[in-house]
């Protein structure tokens, strides 16, 4: 059968067949770069009017102190431009969309409290002429498999992160990355530690953490955007100073980095099941079988799949695993 290939994500959110080739060892870094370049275009446009701006800068890193790279660079960072507002009371977001809410020091109790660089930190109001932008008030970190847990870079990256919470800086951390637990031992794992990789009946594969340390992290909180296979990433709420809120929607910038770049087209044959198809949930099996019927189904009667993604039928994993292997014996 001739490979169906699109342009246009076929997916109204993650699009399972490309993450699961990213984790079987493709090129995560491009996405990354790709993804990070259009959120900030987004943001930009977004904050301004609000008196903030967004730069692009290095990943998280910490290195030795009293040198010119001892503080941590961000994949986003949010800067606030008004001259007091950083030092007014931070209000919590009100009405989000998020599906779980933690309170901060419960889960961060798990961290080894003695991490490098501990230290209470002064931050000016004014942006400093010399650098431009003066200090962030949130940023913005897109998971890479080697920082998800059981990978090479974890502890660090772990150790990075508590110290940009001690600093009272908004943390804002896209996961999506199925086949790799959470960053907090407290978020249901998708995938177990047993080999009928059955994880918690409550847990997603692709979540948006937003945490707040402020005004310390004993009264922070932690805010958790989880969501599964097929459905459209979450609009996120993100606190910035005193009473300031900017809902943000990942999935727009998701959709245009992947249409762009021409990613899915490039990886993706909607003919043939995501490699380690069995990695995902049985509930996410269905969708992402259900969601491969409508673009060949849409593919046979020839309909332009650039004007997808099409609607689902309902069916069962069994009967859509019948009609992708009928389709493909054609």
């Amino acid at each position: 059968m001739q490979k169906v290939r699109s342009v246009k994500n076929q997916y109204l959110g993650i699009n399972a067949h490309l993450h699961s080739y990213w984790q079987a060892g493709g090129d995560w870094g491009e996405f990354h770069a790709s993804y990070i370049i259009d959120l900030s275009r987004a943001l930009k446009a977004q904050l301004a009017p609000l008196g903030y701006v967004a730069g692009i800068q290095k990943s998280i890193q910490i290195r030795r102190e009293n040198t010119d790279d001892s503080k941590p660079k961000s994949d986003v960072t949010i800067y606030d431009t008004h001259p007091t507002r950083p030092f007014m009371a931070a209000q919590p977001p009100l009405g989000g969309a998020y599906d779980m809410v933690l309170d901060l020091p419960e889960v961060l109790e798990e961290e080894d409290d003695s991490a490098e660089f501990r230290a209470l930190a002064i931050y000016e109001a004014n942006p400093d002429p010399a650098d431009n932008l003066g200090e962030p008030v949130a940023w913005i970190e897109i998971l890479s498999p080697s920082n998800k847990p059981g990978g090479q870079h974890a502890q660090i990256y772990k150790s990075k992160r508590r110290k940009l919470l001690d600093s009272a800086i908004v943390f804002v951390e896209i996961d999506y990355l199925h086949e790799s637990p959470p960053t907090f031992d407290r978020i249901p794992r998708y995938r177990s530690r047993t080999r009928n990789n059955v994880g918690s009946t409550n847990a997603h594969p692709y979540r948006i953490l937003v945490i707040d340390p402020r005004p310390l992290i004993s009264q922070g909180k932690l805010y958790t955007y989880q969501f599964d296979v097929d459905q459209p990433i979450p609009i996120v709420t993100i606190p910035l100073s005193a009473s300031d809120v900017l809902e943000f929607d990942f999935g727009r910038s998701y959709h245009r980095t992947l249409q762009d770049e021409m990613f899915a087209y490039m990886h993706v044959s909607y003919e043939q099941l995501p490699v380690n198809f069995n990695r995902y949930s049985k509930d996410d099996q269905q969708r992402i079988a259900a969601r491969m019927i409508a673009v060949l189904e849409a593919a046979k009667n020839g309909i332009d799949l650039e004007t997808g993604p099409f609607p689902t039928q309902a069916l069962t994993l069994e009967d859509a695993l019948a009609r992708i292997e009928a389709h493909a014996a054609r």
